[in-house]
């Protein structure tokens, strides 16, 4: 259907509570159903007005501002974009009963530690002991005893199987001949529901033995069993289950997807998990990696996920490694090693080892972050800003040794982000004028001390959705949408005070790597999108300086089940913009006549005191020229529940022709994308003609490319 945005405007919708509703049913009772005053539910006056300068422009888009973040924070990654399908599958924890599990600790912050599907005994509670004299990884592995045609073994169940998906694995068995070892995978309570596979009998030396099963029925509790009977003993060491069409250890159907999403790189592998972790110790066989307890997270880890691992996300991806060094408890000459071992040559020391593990030629990895969040009381191996800029030197130093060529990025933090423990603070650009080039300013602290030894500097930020009951629906929706873009404007604001006093900064190709942040909100939903867009469009508009941007968590633009998958709202915002407001796009100036207003209500603690957002008001609006120089591109954020007119004036271009308007919406603010269910939140595209009034239907985000005229 043909949608020309000159036409007269679509009908204003207005959230209930079964999701929006024609505007006919009468302003009054429409209050009434709302809980408004009429005035709060009639719509506003007047177009909005934009004038876009072409003249006046910034460095072009790249993929980097659409980047991705991703740690293993417990089973985020195992349970998401990895395609294993067990818990501690080299028995980390004892294979005992339920009354004997020992709670994990809490972590630094004081969060529980994350539980996991455990083994369980089959054959009486004592059927199992773990052996600790020669296990085949770790510290132990499980031992059974059989009994004659008494069944003596253990299972895991909490498994996620798809009827007809052809499921393999295997595991490592030692033990006595008189064993007989079957391998049981149960999806349904029918004794059809099943299927069993029996071993090869055991020997005394550990011995890899494979299975294959294929289920008739779904089920999200399915249940591995392994078990044994006749005589003897048999022991097991590592045990693994994936989905046939696993990709070197890779979900398929989640990488397809995140490979959608155009992000130009992902951060990885950590995150707080990375400042307690070695990386030397999860390379080679994965089966032969012992596990290990990430403090951080308070969290089992069984290390199957190495550096060669994660260099293969990244092939998958069709994206960039951004890799982070320990600089917690590691040290220099362990970041120098690692960086050998992805950009060596093969004829170095730990170039050899990587060509060893299969993979001879370098990765040549360009993005190098030293350390994360060192400055945060949370951190494992925080520590003074005076001591971390000696050691950020050292490990610059002894990383570039290895490898000139790198790009270092330091790990800073701003004023508005750093405060004492239990001190809640909302920055002003007033209230943090102290705090330059104190303790609480490790931006500017690297700036002063460090200058030289990174081309780029970080920033994390993290921002919760605030609760307005009392706020009519009009206000409550505008001020969530806008809280988060806020985080990027306070930074964008330090930025130019740190131009002021660090000259060379001005005139130096030092970068800002927005490589943390996120929207703490309930529901992941259209609601949510509004926010993430004006985040983006918030980051579009410093693109001299803000180089690159990573969301957190790469698998957080998906809903995902064990097994099956679809892009969110959130991952509709960034392939919008990656498609469509994407590398090459040069931003242009936009000038309105409504600057954003002050909040109406309480915007709570830790939120920066500024105002994001173009002068356009009540829409948010960027505006780009496409890389062929063909296309004006506008992008339009409509956090209102009314078709808003914009009046839109050029400088220098005059617009002609038809163009191409995608629009991101959906039915209501709660709409959701869940697998299995239809989508909520879709992406439309229309044609569209180029004019001075476009119509932006509500609740929306729209990006218009409009042909430039000859």
């Amino acid at each position: 259907m043909l949608d020309e945005v000159t036409a007269r405007p679509a009908p204003a919708f207005q959230r209930t509570g079964e999701g929006i509703m024609k505007r006919g049913t009468g302003t009054a009772l429409l209050a009434m159903m709302l809980g408004t005053s009429a005035a709060d539910a009639a719509p506003p006056a007047g177009p909005v007005k934009v004038h876009v300068d072409t003249v006046r422009r910034s460095d072009a888009v790249t993929a980097h501002q659409y980047g991705m973040f991703i740690e293993p924070i417990g089973g985020l990654v195992a349970r998401t974009l990895w395609a294993e399908m067990l818990d501690d599958r080299k028995f980390y924890y004892p294979v005992v009963t339920a009354q004997h599990d020992v709670p994990p600790p809490l972590n630094a912050e004081g969060r529980p530690g994350v539980s996991y599907r455990k083994w369980r005994p089959i054959g009486g509670d004592d059927a199992v002991m773990m052996d600790r004299d020669a296990p085949f990884v770790g510290v132990q592995s499980a031992s059974v005893a059989v009994a004659g045609e008494t069944l003596r073994g253990f299972g895991q169940d909490g498994i996620g199987v798809a009827r007809g998906k052809t499921y393999t694995g295997h595991l490592w068995l030692s033990g006595d001949a008189g064993a007989t070892v079957t391998v049981t995978l149960i999806w349904g309570s029918g004794t059809a529901d099943r299927q069993s596979v029996v071993l090869a009998a055991p020997q005394s030396s550990w011995q890899q033995a494979a299975f294959s099963f294929k289920p008739t029925q779904n089920s999200l509790n399915a249940r591995l069993e392994i078990t044994g009977k006749g005589q003897g003993r048999f022991k097991v060491g590592a045990i693994s289950l994936m989905p046939s069409d696993n990709i070197n250890g890779w979900r398929a159907d989640t990488t397809a997807l995140a490979r959608s999403l155009n992000s130009g790189f992902w951060r990885l592998p950590g995150g707080n998990f990375l400042s307690n972790w070695d990386w030397h110790q999860a390379i080679g066989p994965r089966d032969r990696r012992a596990p290990m307890f990430d403090h951080a997270w308070s969290a089992m880890q069984t290390n199957d996920l190495g550096m060669d691992e994660w260099m293969e996300l990244t092939r998958l991806l069709g994206v960039e490694p951004y890799v982070t060094v320990n600089a917690g408890l590691g040290d220099a000459n362990s970041a120098a090693e690692e960086v050998e071992y992805l950009n060596g040559a093969a004829t170095s020391a730990w170039g050899a080892k990587r060509a060893a593990n299969g993979h001879p030629e370098p990765y040549g990895v360009r993005w190098w972050n030293i350390g994360n969040e060192p400055y945060g009381w949370w951190q494992i191996g925080k520590t003074s800003l005076d001591y971390y800029m000696i050691k950020h030197r050292e490990f610059a130093a002894a990383m570039r040794a290895k490898d000139p060529s790198i790009t270092l990025i330091a790990s800073g933090a701003m004023p508005d982000q750093l405060h004492p423990k239990g001190v809640q603070e909302n920055a002003t650009l007033e209230s943090i004028q102290p705090k330059f080039g104190t303790e609480e300013d490790w931006t500017g602290g690297f700036f002063a001390k460090a200058w030289g030894d990174f081309e780029g500097i970080t920033e994390h930020w993290y921002d919760r959705a605030e609760v307005r009951p009392d706020a009519p629906p009009s206000d409550e929706l505008m001020e969530f949408a806008r809280s988060p873009s806020n985080h990027v404007r306070m930074e964008a604001e330090e930025w130019a005070i740190y131009q002021k006093r660090f000259p060379n900064l001005q005139s130096s190709k030092i970068f800002l790597a927005i490589d943390e942040y996120a929207y703490m909100v309930k529901d992941i939903n259209l609601k949510s999108s509004l926010a993430y867009a004006m985040v983006l469009q918030e980051m579009l508009r410093h693109t001299n300086f803000l180089k690159m941007s990573a969301f957190t968590t790469g698998a957080s633009t998906m809903d995902i089940t064990p097994t099956a998958s679809t892009l969110n709202s959130t991952g509709l915002v960034f392939k919008l913009y990656g498609e469509h407001f994407g590398t090459g796009t040069v931003p242009v100036a936009i000038e309105g006549q409504s600057p954003q207003p002050e909040p109406k209500y309480p915007v709570g603690y830790a939120h920066p005191k500024v105002r994001a957002g173009s002068a356009t008001y009540p829409l948010d609006v960027i505006a780009g020229i496409s890389p062929d120089g063909k296309s004006l591109r506008l992008g339009v954020v409509n956090a209102t529940f009314d078709t808003q007119r914009l009046d839109l004036s050029t400088a220098n271009i005059t617009l002609s022709g038809r163009g191409v308007r995608w629009l991101l919406s959906g039915k209501s603010l709660a709409a959701q994308n869940k697998v299995g269910k239809p989508a909520g939140v879709s992406i439309s595209e229309s044609k569209v003609r180029a004019g001075s009034q476009i119509f932006v239907p509500p609740i929306s985000v729209a990006i218009y490319e409009l042909p430039i005229g000859q």
